[in-house]
C-alpha cells in the first residue's frame, strides 16, 4: 500500500491532489503524498486506521506528521477522529482551500506548467531530498507494525464492534 502514495514523490513534475467528498484512512494517505493538496472547506478527512484496530500504512506516519508536527500527527493517528477541511487546513494538511479543488488543481497545474520544466522538476527533486530523508527506514517500520496488527484479536474486535454498532472488548496483551 506504500507505494500507492509513495508514487507521487516519484514523479518528476508536481502532483496536485483535489480532495472533496472524504478522504478518510487511505484517501488521506493518498493525499497527503500529493506535492500540494487543495481540499474542499467541508471535506470529511481522517487518519481513520486505529479506529479499525490498525495504523497508517500507506506512508501516511511520514507524511503526516511532517506537515502537522509530532503531537498534532500522534493526536490524530491516536484518536482516528473526523475533522473537516477547513481545520485540515488549520493544521497544515490543506495547502488552501477551494470550493471547486478540481477547477483550481487544473488552473494551479496549468500555471506551474507555464514555467521552465526543468527547474520545476529540479526543484521538486531538491525539496524532496530534504524532506523525505529517511523514508525508507521509516517505511519498513509501517510495514512491520501493520503486519503485527492485521488479523490479531484487538483488530478483528475493532471490526466487528463497529459492525455491530456496540462499543468494543478489547483485551491487553500485556
Amino acid at each position: 500500500g506504500q507505494q500507492v502514495s509513495w508514487v507521487w514523490q516519484e514523479v518528476p513534475v508536481p502532483v496536485i491532489a483535489a480532495v472533496h467528498g472524504h478522504a478518510l484512512g487511505g484517501g488521506i494517505q493518498i493525499a497527503l503524498g500529493a506535492d500540494i493538496r487543495i481540499v474542499h472547506p467541508d471535506t470529511k478527512l481522517s487518519v481513520r486506521e486505529v479506529y479499525w484496530g490498525l495504523v497508517p500504512d500507506m506512508t501516511g506516519t511520514l507524511f503526516l506528521a511532517k506537515l502537522v508536527g509530532a503531537d498534532v500527527a500522534k493526536e490524530l493517528v491516536f484518536t482516528a477522529r473526523i475533522f473537516d477541511g477547513r481545520e485540515g487546513h488549520r493544521l497544515g494538511l490543506a495547502t488552501r482551500l477551494s470550493d471547486d479543488p478540481y477547477t483550481d488543481a487544473m488552473a494551479l497545474a496549468k500555471e506551474i506548467a507555464n514555467l521552465s520544466p526543468d527547474a520545476v522538476r529540479g526543484a521538486k527533486e531538491l525539496l524532496n531530498h530534504l524532506f523525505n530523508a529517511g523514508a525508507g527506514e521509516q517505511f519498513a517500520h509501517e510495514r512491520r507494525i501493520i503486519r503485527s496488527l492485521v488479523g490479531r484479536p484487538n483488530q478483528v474486535e475493532s471490526v466487528m464492534a463497529s459492525f455491530e454498532n456496540r462499543p468494543p472488548n478489547f483485551v491487553d496483551p500485556q
